[in-house]
């Protein structure tokens, strides 16, 4: 029987006039994975603070068992800003000591990319002081993780992480024996991690046995039964339902419930979008042509991000864009909103970027514009206009449009200056889509949005005709709400990627592993005495050889270039795609090998 951790009994929050928790009782065993969701101000922050005595309850008390280690993920860290990340996550330990723990290591090159720290300046012996929030955040996860606890208390721990390490942390966490409870917007990492979910709602918490999927088709069975009219039968949650079902191929975990109520739910449930429908409407809305790139360059400073690219974002088209960070995915974005605003008179640096005639472009930037803050909700929506279209018939006005993003009629009457972080991106969307665009740019759309809000914002998506381009870390939102993934992966091109998201992290692995032999290869060469080095002829004979794996892997990158182009312009053709993409995988394969090689001879010269 598994030892019981934590106990809340009969706990009350109250909050003004508000309860944010009602008696709520609760318990957390070992090796439990506890996903807590529910909408923003609905007290899952609150609850989980309690759990870990943080915070007092009201009424009510909470315990914990008497040798209980006990680790918490805050929103806001504790760290010592004069401080280096070697003393705030290593402490004193030697070099030669945390460097031979499995669990030190790989937690720094799950989180940081390397042993080093490559993204901080003076690595491990960075101070924290004048780090960004989203660095301390890492270095504080990081301080957790290698620590051994009995629990681990963890609020939203994906913010500011990427798509490669939310999918680290995901397995790192699977693999733990410590019981966890975790707060997330993520419903990918929900289904990879948890197996039990805790539903906050109105200062009541609904549990559910298994992951994000198992808990979509248990509430929804909770609701069939409680619903006394049809009217409950036509909300989002069919969508989600049949998401869930008929979704992104990239889905692979199946629901452990099957629940035959559940099910006759969604037997009449339609695709989430009508591809052809839409596809047909973008066309009467843009024309044949939205953006194309011709042999264009990025750059970011003396940086170049983008390299002779030439690619064609045309009417209806749903991209999801991902990449290593910094690799260039918000500068393309910005270059494209620059070249649309000024009408095509802005170019990027070489190349040309044209622009369709028809072309009304939004873009949700990750910076949240300030309005004033007397304005109210309602007054901030209504000044971009009164009623918006959103195709095929149909019209919402801009009250309408408040409540389906969750602001009710009371807080349509809110001055902006009182609004949460997440309300406020809420009401930048809606400021975009009220301007009834037909090219929409949207960067990290999920900051700080819960999942009710997500479901809602996917479901207005869904019926939205025009073109699309989304770079995300939350690989549910991007497989949900795109039709195809391209890729950068830090060496200035943009891939397609037919398998989307789990290619991408394939693609990355193969890259980390070309380049890891690379440390260990200069340690050996810097202990190998002078008599043991290669003779004069063997390192002419290994000039020769690179210069002819750097001209093999030059004629690469051209034939990968060529194909992706052809992958892009027979993406309806699917034989004739998987037969490009099998040559992609043979010269990839080709690739890996020369630069493996190509990293062995470098030491040799």
């Amino acid at each position: 029987m598994a030892t019981n951790l934590v106990n809340v009994e009969a706990v009350g929050k109250v909050y003004g006039t508000r309860a944010l928790l009602d008696g709520i009782s609760l318990g957390v065993n070992e090796g439990d994975r506890i996903g807590v969701v529910g909408r923003n101000g609905d007290g899952k922050t609150t609850l989980i603070r309690i759990l870990a005595k943080l915070e007092p309850a009201d009424t009510g008390r909470v315990t914990h068992a008497g040798d209980l280690r006990l680790g918490v993920l805050t929103q806001h860290d504790s760290l010592d800003p004069a401080a280096t990340v070697r003393h705030e996550v290593i402490g004193d330990l030697a070099d030669h000591e945390w460097a031979g723990d499995a669990r030190i290591r790989d937690v720094l090159t799950g989180l940081f990319g390397g042993l080093d720290l490559p993204a901080f300046p003076q690595g491990l012996d960075t101070v924290i002081g004048p780090l960004s929030g989203g660095e301390r955040r890492r270095i504080a996860l990081a301080k957790l993780l290698i620590a051994e606890q009995g629990m681990i208390v963890l609020d939203e721990p994906t913010n500011h992480l990427d798509v490669e390490g939310i999918s680290w942390l995901a397995g790192h966490l699977r693999a733990r024996r410590s019981a966890l409870v975790v707060v997330t917007h993520d419903r990918w990492f929900l289904d990879q991690v948890c197996t039990r979910m805790w539903d906050v709602q109105r200062g009541v918490v609904h549990e559910y046995e298994g992951g994000y999927s198992d808990y979509v088709f248990a509430r929804a069975e909770r609701e069939r039964i409680a619903a006394t009219e049809e009217a409950k039968r036509q909300n989002l949650m069919r969508k989600e339902l049949a998401w869930l079902r008929r979704g992104a191929p990239a889905r692979t975990s199946k629901p452990r419930f099957r629940i035959e109520a559940a099910n006759a739910l969604i037997a009449d449930v339609p695709p989430p979008r009508d591809s052809a429908e839409l596809m047909k409407f973008a066309n009467s809305r843009l024309g044949k042509s939205v953006f194309d790139l011709e042999d264009v360059t990025v750059t970011a400073g003396p940086k170049v991000l983008l390299r002779h690219l030439t690619w064609q974002l045309g009417p209806g088209d749903r991209i999801g864009l991902v990449g290593v960070n910094g690799a260039g995915k918000t500068s393309l974005l910005r270059a494209l909103a620059e070249a649309a605003r000024t009408e095509g008179e802005t170019q990027p640096e070489a190349g040309r970027i044209a622009v369709g005639k028809t072309v009304k472009l939004a873009y949700l930037s990750q910076e949240v514009a300030e309005l004033g803050p007397d304005v109210r909700v309602l007054e901030a929506v209504e000044q971009v206009r009164q009623r918006v279209d959103l195709g095929k018939g149909r019209e919402m006005t801009a009250s309408q449009l408040c409540e389906k993003f969750g602001f009710t009629k009371e807080k349509q009457w809110t001055p902006v200056g009182d609004l949460s972080g997440g309300e406020r991106r809420r009401l930048q969307i809606l400021r975009l889509l009220m301007d009834e665009p037909n090219v929409l740019f949207l960067d990290e759309p999920t900051n700080d949005l819960d999942i009710e809000t997500l479901t809602q914002l996917e479901d207005l998506l869904d019926g939205w005709p025009g073109s699309l381009v989304v770079i995300s870390h939350d690989r549910y939102f991007i497989e949900r709400t795109t039709d195809r993934v391209l890729a950068l992966l830090g060496d200035a091109t943009l891939r397609m990627l037919p398998r989307g998201v789990d290619e991408y992290l394939e693609r990355r692995q193969r890259v980390l592993a070309a380049a890891a032999p690379a440390a260990p290869a200069r340690q050996k060469a810097a202990e190998q005495p002078a008599g043991g080095r290669p003779s004069a002829a063997e390192q002419r004979a290994a000039k020769k050889e690179l210069q002819r794996i750097e001209r093999r892997l030059d004629r690469i990158s051209e034939q990968e270039s060529t194909l992706h182009d052809d992958i892009a312009q027979n993406a309806t053709d699917f034989t004739k795609v998987a037969e490009l993409d099998a040559r992609l995988r043979e010269l990839t394969g080709e690739r890996e090998e020369l630069e493996t090689r190509w990293l062995e001879l470098a030491e040799d010269v």
